[in-house]
């Protein structure tokens, strides 16, 4: 009922920029955070950045912070992540992900909804 679909990921060098993108369709619901998640092979699924929908930014890792920005259309029912400055430890797949609980949690269980992933590769 609920589908999100990134978009935007690609082989880029480092230092390069990327703007991911996931569109949701479907049935409204009352999701109450946009979450950006990434899982490197062999590693852990890390939360990135999230964003509820009154605009209200989270940014889970310090490594992210001043690189990453989090942003929403509501018209185009759409989440962004611009990532600037890319670095190889940036290379994953990046999730997103709809979250119908209060707050703007960082847990995975906590999202009911995900993404296919889109695959990012910072090359040097």
């Amino acid at each position: 009922q609920v589908q999100l679909v990134e978009s935007g990921g690609g082989l880029v060098q480092v230092g390069g920029s990327l703007n991911l993108s996931c569109t949701v369709s479907g049935r409204a619901f009352s999701s109450h955070t946009m979450g950006w998640f990434r899982q490197a092979p062999g590693k852990e699924r890390q939360f990135v950045a999230g964003i509820n929908w009154s605009g209200v930014n989270r940014y889970g890792l310090d490594s992210v912070k001043g690189r990453f920005t989090i942003s929403r259309d509501n018209a185009k029912s759409t989440v962004f992540l611009q990532m600037n400055s890319l670095k190889p430890e940036d290379t994953a797949v990046y999730y997103c992900a709809a979250s119908s609980t209060l707050g703007m949690p960082a847990a995975g269980a906590l999202y009911d909804y995900w993404g296919q992933g889109t695959q990012v590769t910072v090359s040097s």
